[in-house]
């Protein structure tokens, strides 16, 4: 499922968000490759897979790479990546940042489940990990980065009226995790934090040294 080519030893392992595919977070990866990582996608089916097919293709992508291996989960992705930690936590060491997970839920979620084809369109994973999510808590000694973003520019928008500030799909606040390292606020939206030089200096930051730095 990984893919991707660095030079040191350290590798990043990139898991994407609902409806996508990872290429999405290209540049995103080529920016920390040029920060010396090398970096890996990790794809699966954020729509019909299951969380069991979902961790169990993690655990295995992850075993597979060089330790250590830093993750990097965007929306969703990130979701699976604090469930992989609470579910099966002897994973190999690396540090852990989220872009725009809603950690704490999603109203624009949870607005869009309530239409007719509401499930059909979110699905499985979707609906048990954003609309029923429940606030969680991180308790693992390795460093949790969370990444937010506060540019209103998204879809989720126009199906629900979201807390401020947000990022047009996930709101600042649902992002937040109960003993998270670092928790940061840039001015992105929930797809352009991808492309952002700034988001992505940020999250090497957080790589190397566990913080995002200034």
């Amino acid at each position: 499922m990984a893919s991707g080519a660095g030079t040191r030893s350290e590798s990043v392992l990139f898991v994407h968000g609902l409806w996508m595919t990872g290429v999405e977070g290209l540049l995103l990866r080529q920016r920390l490759e040029r920060a010396g990582y090398a970096t890996h996608n990790f794809a699966y089916s954020s729509h019909q897979a299951t969380l069991e097919e979902v961790l169990s293709g993690l655990e295995t992508t992850l075993r597979a790479l060089p330790s250590p291996v830093h993750l990097v989960g965007h929306s969703l992705g990130g979701l699976m990546l604090l469930r992989l930690f609470e579910l099966r936590p002897e994973q190999p060491p690396g540090r852990v940042v989220l872009l725009g997970s809603p950690a704490g839920g999603s109203v624009a979620a949870r607005h869009v489940a309530r239409w007719t084809l509401g499930p059909s369109v979110l699905g499985h994973l979707a609906l048990r990990e954003i609309v029923e999510r429940k606030p969680v808590k991180w308790t693992l000694p390795r460093e949790l980065g969370v990444l937010a973003g506060s540019t209103s520019l998204g879809l989720g928008r126009l199906v629900a009226d979201l807390p401020e500030p947000n990022d047009g799909a996930v709101a600042v606040e649902e992002t937040r995790v109960e003993g998270a390292t670092e928790h940061l606020v840039l001015p992105v939206s929930h797809s352009g934090m991808l492309v952002s030089g700034e988001v992505a200096e940020r999250v090497a930051n957080f790589l190397a040294e566990g913080r995002f730095g200034g």
